[in-house]
C-alpha cells in the first residue's frame, strides 16, 4: 500500500538562528548611532529587538525619534552595513550546512522568514554558498515584519504546506509569536540572543541547544502533532 507523507516545511530566522551575528550588528548600531550623534543601545535591548524590521528596531529603541531621526538612524545603518559586507558576512553557526543538507536529504522543504532586507539576506546566502538552498524566501520587503504571520502564511502558501506540517524556527520571542500566530509549532534555539524562558513563554513547542539535533527534534515535533 502507497502512503502519502505529507509535505514539511523548516522556515528558519536567520540572524542568531543560522547567521553567528551578534558582533556585526551591535558593531552596525554602533557606527550608526556615532554617525548622528546619538548614543549607541544598551546591547541587551538591542539584541532582543532583532528580527523585526529594522524601523522598528530604532523606534523601540529610541523612543524620542521622530519619522526624519528614524530613516536618518536606518540610512546611517545601512551605509555602515555596506562597508562591512565589502569585507564578507556574518558567519554560519558550525553545523548550519550539514544540518540544512539532511532536512534536503530527508525530503524537507527549507524557507527563511528574516527581519533583513532581501538585499541583506541575498548577500548572506551568496556568500556562504545557500543562495539555491531555500524554496521560500521571507523578508521586511514585503508586507508586515515579525511577530506578524503574514511571512509564515506565505511561507506556507508558495510551498502548498499545511501549517501542522511547517515548523519555524528560531532565536527570537518574535519568531515564536509569528509562528503561533500562524498556527505553526515553533523550535527555539538557545544559541541565538534570547533566554529560554522567554522562548518557552512565548509559546516555544520545542528547545534546542544543540544544532546537531535539531533535524531530529522537528522530526520529533511533527510525529508527535506540535511538542516534544
Amino acid at each position: 500500500m502507497i502512503v502519502d507523507t505529507p509535505l514539511r516545511l523548516a522556515v528558519f530566522d536567520l540572524d542568531g538562528t543560522l547567521l553567528d551575528s551578534r558582533a556585526g550588528i551591535l558593531a552596525g548600531f554602533a557606527a550608526a548611532a556615532d554617525a548622528i550623534d546619538v548614543p549607541a543601545p544598551e546591547s541587551a535591548a538591542l539584541l532582543g529587538a532583532v528580527g523585526l524590521p529594522i524601523g522598528r528596531i530604532v523606534e523601540q529603541l529610541y523612543p524620542q525619534f521622530g519619522g526624519a531621526d528614524v530613516m536618518a538612524f536606518v540610512q546611517s545603518y545601512r551605509q555602515a552595513w555596506a562597508v562591512r559586507t565589502r569585507t564578507g558576512a556574518d558567519a554560519l553557526f558550525p553545523g548550519v550546512k550539514d544540518m540544512l543538507a539532511r532536512l534536503d536529504r530527508a525530503g524537507v522543504l527549507l524557507g527563511i522568514a528574516t527581519g533583513k532586507s532581501r538585499r541583506g539576506l541575498d548577500h548572506a546566502l551568496q556568500y556562504h554558498g545557500l543562495d539555491d538552498r531555500f524554496l521560500t524566501v521571507q523578508t521586511a520587503d514585503i508586507g508586515p515584519g515579525k511577530p506578524h504571520p503574514d511571512m509564515m502564511m506565505r511561507a506556507l502558501a508558495e510551498t502548498g504546506t499545511m501549517a501542522e506540517n511547517a515548523a519555524m524556527v528560531g532565536d527570537s520571542v518574535h519568531d515564536v509569536q509569528m509562528a503561533v500566530a500562524a498556527g505553526v509549532p515553533c523550535v527555539g534555539v538557545t544559541w541565538g540572543f534570547t533566554p529560554v524562558h522567554a522562548l518557552r513563554a512565548a509559546g516555544a513547542s520545542a528547545i534546542s541547544d544543540d544544532l546537531s539535533k535539531l533535524d531530529e527534534i522537528l522530526d520529533g515535533l511533527w510525529h508527535t502533532g506540535g511538542g516534544v
